[in-house]
């Protein structure tokens, strides 16, 4: 894609973008049925009546169980490992941040920006400038399986001489992992006799998500992406997968929640990026595409203008705990009419849909005429409405409206010449702390999203996927 006229990304950087390689997975309890397209520049309309593919949908639902499996203690507070403040030194993002990434440069407090002009058209990116801090985009692959975008995954480099290999990324857990020295795994992994700053521990890493499971020992090495790098990052080094992470092509995954829930106790990439100062500002911004193949991003220590319909615009929610991104959820409307909720909703780049406790499920159902539960076809969790129902949705987080694409809420029709479709937003069940909602790619295709370590907040900004879209107070 060229861009004649690209405003300026925000940064005060060298700044690259980088093409993603094979395919990562995180979601390892998902069961495929339908093959991923295979030419990295192809892309997938979106087919919000396809045949829904249920494997996919009751993976997801068990996925995200076993993932948030310790939230009743983590949200209570407890079992946290040390907040040591990475973000120290670090101020929030401010608006006349988001003015000059936007193009205005009028304020006298706005940094010197590189101007439009100097800006290449893609894929080249920014290039190199003076200053010493950094921002970076990882250009980002959408794994498009039948109706679902089902993760988002990018390269990132290993080891001394670099290793690259992929991992997915996912705001709602704090470790990094990739396979190595793994006899039964095909996917491509890191080769440690191949670095010369590979650094091995005597603790061992176990990981579970679902029905899957990686197994390994906590490692050393140096973790690049772009001109960012780590020295000595703590990772997972897995030599032991399940059958349900096995099957799926991936190398690893990158936590990107608060190390105070890191499995390994350790600093994630990105406060470890904060911690030794490499970043502008002490953000990362993701735009996902829908139903295709590339155009996806996360951009560390930046905002992409590029990617939001809203010019100097974003709509700030607080979070109210530093353990996953959470932030208060305080209603949900559709059909002209609001369900008031009292949630701690986690927004979750690791999730493919929206999942809710089960009785606001059932009562969100309920609003719309001709739903129904379909516990008896489908699971627990799941609902079904007529797919001729024209939903307009919105989700409220501390007061503020914000609306999803209904493409996104929207998983495929129950069977051939039905009139019904399968809600893409799911009640949890057991397991979980009774008012936790998890916010997942359903949501964020819908709105580009910035998550704001030293604000402790999450800004969100219309996504060009979708004109328009609304928010507001």
């Amino acid at each position: 894609m060229k861009h004649n006229s690209i405003p300026t990304v925000l940064f005060l950087c060298y700044f690259l973008e980088l093409s993603s390689a094979s395919p990562t997975v995180f979601k390892a309890v998902i069961k495929r049925t339908s093959q991923r397209p295979k030419s990295p520049g192809a892309s997938t309309p979106a087919k919000s009546h396809q045949l829904v593919n249920i494997g996919l949908a009751q993976g997801e639902l068990q996925n995200v169980l076993g993932k948030y499996a310790n939230a009743n203690e983590f949200l209570a507070g407890l079992n946290l490992n040390s907040d040591t403040h990475p973000e120290h030194g670090y101020i929030p993002f401010t608006d006349a941040d988001l003015m000059a990434a936007s193009g205005n440069h009028s304020s006298a407090n706005v940094p010197s920006l590189m101007s439009a002009s100097t800006v290449l058209a893609e894929p080249d990116g920014l290039q190199n400038l003076t200053q010493t801090k950094v921002a970076n985009i990882m250009k980002l692959t959408d794994d498009v399986v039948a109706n679902f975008d089902l993760l988002y995954y990018g390269p990132m480099a290993f080891g001394t001489p670099a290793q690259t290999l992929t991992v997915s990324i996912d705001t709602g857990s704090a470790d990094l992992w990739v396979a190595a020295n793994c006899r039964s795994c095909d996917d491509a992994q890191f080769t440690p006799k191949a670095s010369s700053t590979f650094k091995k521990s005597a603790d061992k890493f176990s990981i579970t998500y679902g029905q899957g499971r990686a197994v390994g020992v906590l490692v050393q090495d140096v973790v690049t992406i772009g001109p960012l790098s780590v020295k000595n990052q703590y990772f997972g080094a897995v030599s032991v997968e399940s059958d349900d992470l096995n099957a799926e092509p991936n190398s690893g995954l990158i936590g990107l929640a608060f190390g105070t829930i890191s499995t390994c106790k350790k600093l994630t990439f990105f406060e470890n990026l904060l911690a030794s100062r490499q970043l502008e500002f002490p953000i990362f911004s993701v735009h996902l595409t829908r139903q295709n193949i590339e155009g996806s991003e996360i951009c560390f220590g930046c905002f992409d203008p590029r990617k939001t319909t809203a010019t100097g615009s974003i709509t700030w929610v607080p979070l109210v705990s530093k353990t996953y991104w959470t932030v208060a959820m305080d209603g949900i409307s559709t059909q002209n009419k609001t369900l008031h909720t009292n949630l701690l909703a986690a927004i979750d780049t690791g999730a493919s849909l929206i999942h809710l406790p089960d009785s606001v499920a059932a009562d969100f159902y309920d609003m719309i005429p001709g739903s129904h539960d379909a516990t008896a076809d489908f699971g627990p969790g799941f609902y079904t409405f007529p797919c001729a129902t024209s939903l307009e949705i919105s989700l409220s987080f501390a007061g503020k409206a914000f609306s999803v694409n209904t493409d996104d809420l929207n998983i495929g029709t129950v069977s051939e010449n039905s009139d019904d479709c399968l809600g893409g937003i799911v009640g949890l069940g057991e397991g979980v702390p009774p008012n936790l909602a998890i916010i997942g790619d359903a949501f964020l295709k819908s709105w580009y999203s910035t998550f704001d370590y030293a604000g402790e907040r999450v800004g969100f900004a219309p996504s060009v996927n979708n004109v328009p879209v609304k928010a507001g107070d």
